[in-house]
């Protein structure tokens, strides 16, 4: 009598980690590598689409490293997009506060594009950038970036995928795509939320600040007053 099973319930089994092959162990490592560094991998891009492709195929093996590794893995066909996000704080981006601000402007613009004006894409230009800052985001926060620093902040967001370049000059004729992975990187619910983050980079009016400055000497004195007297030698 025949005990083996039917073929039509053997399923294949997913090789695991450990009995991965060697060429299959240095594409699982060259993704992993590249997620470490940039954080994503973008199809859409020559030198990433065959990287890009593998990922997709193998995405079992990927999300296991990815888990040990303290990172999420989630897979955007429409983008092309790849993208891994921390599960630890340990792990998150540290953001300088100019890169902060500048990160922030770009989500409001593509906020604005996609959500108000519903574009399927959201572009602006470096000077439009800035403007965007000094005159309706952030006027009284800082003074304008210096170009060399600015470059630097939007290459960093670049490698990145939040967004793309399209290098002109002068620079400030630089244009900026923003990109839909910029909304994983920066989760905020809506504008509101938004505003709330921004205000902490506001600086306080001088009423405030006189508000505080009574209120330190008041503290002061009231603990002088408490205060018990020294006994007289």
């Amino acid at each position: 009598m025949n005990t083996e099973e039917p073929s039509a319930f053997l399923t294949e089994e997913v090789p695991s980690l450990l009995s991965l092959s060697e060429n299959d162990r240095d594409r699982l490592a060259e993704v992993l590598q590249e997620l470490l560094s940039t954080g994503s991998i973008n199809g859409l891009e020559n030198s990433r689409s065959n990287l890009y492709h593998w990922a997709r195929q193998h995405d079992d093996w990927l999300r296991e490293i990815a888990a040990l590794n303290g990172l999420d893995v989630s897979i955007h066909h429409e983008e092309r997009l790849i993208q891994a996000t921390p599960r630890s704080a340990g792990l998150r981006l540290r953001l300088t506060q100019d890169a902060t601000l500048v990160w922030l402007a770009l989500w409001f613009a593509g906020d604005v594009r996609w959500r108000d004006e519903g574009a399927d894409q959201a572009f602006l230009s470096v000077a439009e950038l800035m403007d965007l800052i000094h005159d309706q985001l952030l006027p009284d926060v800082t003074g304008r970036f210096p170009r060399g620093r600015l470059r630097d902040i939007l290459r960093h967001a670049s490698r990145l995928n939040l967004i793309k370049l399209i290098h002109a000059e002068p620079f400030e004729e630089t244009g900026i795509e923003v990109l839909p992975a910029i909304r994983r990187v920066i989760p905020f619910r809506d504008l509101a939320d938004w505003q709330e983050t921004a205000a902490q980079f506001q600086p306080e009016s001088d009423a405030e600040l006189e508000e505080q400055e009574e209120d330190d000497e008041d503290d002061v004195k009231d603990e002088q007053e408490s205060a018990p007297e020294n006994d007289e030698v």
